[in-house]
This record gives C-alpha cells, sequence and structure tokens, in this order.
C-alpha cells in the first residue's frame, strides 16, 4: 500500500471515528434528550457537566479523549504495517479524527469544540508535553472555574511548549510544532465566542450541580389573553 493510499484510509477511519459525537449519544440515551438543545449549544463535555450532571460528562470525557487516542494508534499501525517511514501517520489519524468531533458526520455536522480529543491526539504524538502541559490548564480550571479559559491558554502554549520539549530532548521539532500550532488555531477558533465572553466578563464558569434542562416558560401573550377573558 502506497502513501496515498494510506494517508486516505486512515484519514476516513479517523474522521468516522471522530464523528462518533459521545455528548448527543449519551444525552439521548440517559436522558432522552438532546444536549444540543441547552445551555451553550454545544455537543462537548462542560455543557454535558452543566446540564446532565457528573455521570454524563465522565461518559463523554472518556469516549472525547479515547477517539483521539483510538485514532492516532489506528493510523500508526497502518503506517507501520504498509512499511511507510517517510511521516508519522499519527498526524494524519490526529487531525482528521479532530475534524469528525468538530463536524460529525452522523450528527448533522454539529459538535464539540475539539479539546478533550485534541488532548488525546497530544497524548499519543508526545506524552511529555501532555504530562507538562495538562497539570498547570487543570489547575488553573479549578482556580477560575472557567473551562474555556483553561482551553484556550493549553491551545496558545501547546505549540510553544512542543518546541521547547523536542529542542531540549535533540530531536527535530518543526513538524511538531507546526501540528500543534494548526491544533492549537483550530481548537481557538472553536472558542471565537468564548474570547468575547472572556473579554466582555460574561463567560460562564461551571459548577458541580447540574442545572438540568430549563423548562419553557409561558409567553407574556397567552397570560394577557387570559386576563382578557377574565375581565
Amino acid at each position: 500500500m502506497n502513501l496515498f493510499l494510506c494517508c486516505l484510509l486512515a484519514a476516513a477511519v479517523a474522521y468516522l471515528l471522530g464523528s462518533i459525537s459521545f455528548a448527543v449519544i449519551f444525552s439521548r440515551l440517559l436522558d432522552h434528550d438532546d444536549v444540543r438543545l441547552h445551555g451553550s449549544g454545544n455537543a462537548g463535555m462542560t455543557n454535558m457537566l452543566r446540564t446532565y450532571g457528573v455521570k454524563q460528562a465522565a461518559l463523554v470525557c472518556l469516549g472525547d479523549f479515547g477517539k483521539g487516542i483510538l485514532a492516532v494508534v489506528f493510523a500508526r499501525l497502518l503506517f507501520g504495517w504498509a512499511g511507510i517511514t517517510v511521516m508519522d501517520g499519527g498526524y494524519v489519524g490526529g487531525f482528521f479524527v479532530l475534524l469528525g468531533h468538530l463536524f460529525p458526520l452522523y450528527f448533522g455536522f454539529r459538535g464539540g469544540k475539539g479539546v478533550l480529543t485534541s488532548a488525546g491526539i497530544m497524548l499519543m504524538l508526545n506524552p511529555v508535553v501532555f504530562l507538562c502541559l495538562v497539570p498547570p490548564i487543570v489547575a488553573l480550571i479549578l482556580i477560575t472555574r472557567i473551562v474555556s479559559l483553561g482551553s484556550i491558554v493549553a491551545a496558545v502554549i501547546y505549540p510553544i511548549l512542543t518546541y521547547v520539549v523536542l529542542t531540549l530532548q535533540g530531536r527535530p521539532a518543526a513538524l511538531d510544532t507546526l501540528f500543534a500550532a494548526l491544533i492549537g488555531v483550530i481548537v481557538i477558533f472553536m472558542h471565537r465566542s468564548n474570547i468575547k465572553r472572556l473579554l466582555n466578563g460574561t463567560e460562564n464558569r461551571f459548577s458541580r450541580k447540574p442545572k438540568g434542562p430549563q423548562p419553557e416558560q409561558p409567553s407574556a401573550a397567552p397570560q394577557q389573553n387570559v386576563q382578557n377573558k377574565e375581565d
């Protein structure tokens, strides 16, 4: 199998894997609902936590993180089986699983923002960078209780840290840094509305207590009609 066919197969499998939106699946299975109808409208862990609680959020966390890992592993195994060494198949698997997560084929191309899936990709591509980046970002989120802030800061630091770590290890850093920058730009772009709210001081903070789907409130017009009838 040549390089083009390997890239094509790895991309297709990774995209289809990424298109499995665990937030939508678990909200439908466990709550007979669609998480995208509530809160931020995002099919991700944070909106699941706010809307349904810790259990559903944990399941989504494992699913989104895991599919990033699986896509990179599959692509690397495929490239290894084909004897291709000119590039790391993990880049192909990582990029397209993220693309599938953002624009899932099975759910109307409305997905999440890619943070957990990117973390799974990062872990497989460079575990040292993952271990250096994740603990301080988790601490930042716990202190500020703003998930989007931690995600944006991580996206900015990721390529910088990648370059520093690989340089200190004496390894070529250009390709990994470019890929990390690409992932970072995508994550920041997906958080553009969060950035506006952060600048305005109106960004939501997470709480341990789920809010739950809010019932629809009766409109003012029907109430007025009732009053008119009573009069």
